[in-house]
């Protein structure tokens, strides 16, 4: 599979993906997702259905790959002042994003990748530099803070099985009980 970091900014390898990418995202706007098809994909994106199975080996990989490449964060987390409202308005924002439904299609395509290891890593990776961004902003103020691992087990991991698991998608104040146990 081609991963968004291994290539060329602006070369032909990055239109293409931007070109598939961007039919993906159009398709299953307009489409259920059991509709979408390589060879729908390739004629919107104005490619060969041969180029999406030589990039990204099959249907499931692709969308895994969209979906990853829509979970990394556009913008540094807001800055409130205090970790606790840091995290307060990351978790919200958060859940909003994974419980919705693109957000729980987006999780079912990374975990159903072919190659399992790689996608959920590189998601796991985003929500951790995420995390690391605002624990330093927080030491550098002089608050004390959890580790990632931390804020991983004792909020993310939680989350994310319960809306992978779960018969509905847990609020906000769950959310927000969440971070209050772990930062201290």
């Amino acid at each position: 599979m081609a991963s968004k970091d291994a290539i060329r900014p602006g070369g032909r390898s990055a239109r293409v993906q931007a070109s598939v990418h961007g039919a993906v995202r159009e398709l299953l706007a307009e489409r259920s997702r059991t509709d979408v098809t390589v060879p729908l994909i390739a004629a919107r994106a104005g490619v060969t259905p041969s180029t999406i199975y030589r990039r990204w080996g099959d249907l499931p990989e692709l969308l895994a790959d969209v979906a990853v490449a829509r979970m990394r964060p556009d913008a540094p987390p807001v800055d409130t002042g205090n970790l606790r409202g840091d995290l307060h308005a990351w978790v919200e924002q958060y859940l909003e994003e994974i419980s919705s439904a693109p957000g729980r299609a987006m999780m079912r395509d990374t975990l159903a990748a072919s190659v399992p290891e790689a996608l959920p890593i590189q998601c796991g990776s985003y929500t951790a530099d995420t995390l690391a961004l605002m624990l330093v902003r927080a030491r550098q103020r002089g608050e004390p803070t959890p580790s990632v691992d931390a804020l991983l087990d004792g909020v993310v991991a939680p989350l994310v099985y319960r809306l992978l698991f779960g018969t509905q998608a847990p609020g906000v104040d769950y959310a927000k009980n969440l971070v209050d146990a772990v930062v201290k």
